[in-house]
């Protein structure tokens, strides 16, 4: 019965450690200006391979 424990354990972390990299990638989403994602988006749009 002690291995249920510690895969509980595991699994608690695994949410823990998920969540704070799903907050990171938030904040750093939220930082650009509105200028900074409309720059790159377009950057993204000059740089992708011609169609056909």
């Amino acid at each position: 019965m002690r291995w249920w424990k510690w895969l509980g354990l595991a699994g608690a972390a695994g949410v823990a450690a998920t969540g704070v990299v799903i907050v990171r990638s938030e904040r750093k989403r939220r930082a650009y200006t509105p200028d900074e994602i409309r720059d790159r988006l377009h950057a993204r749009l000059d740089d992708r391979p011609a169609e056909g």
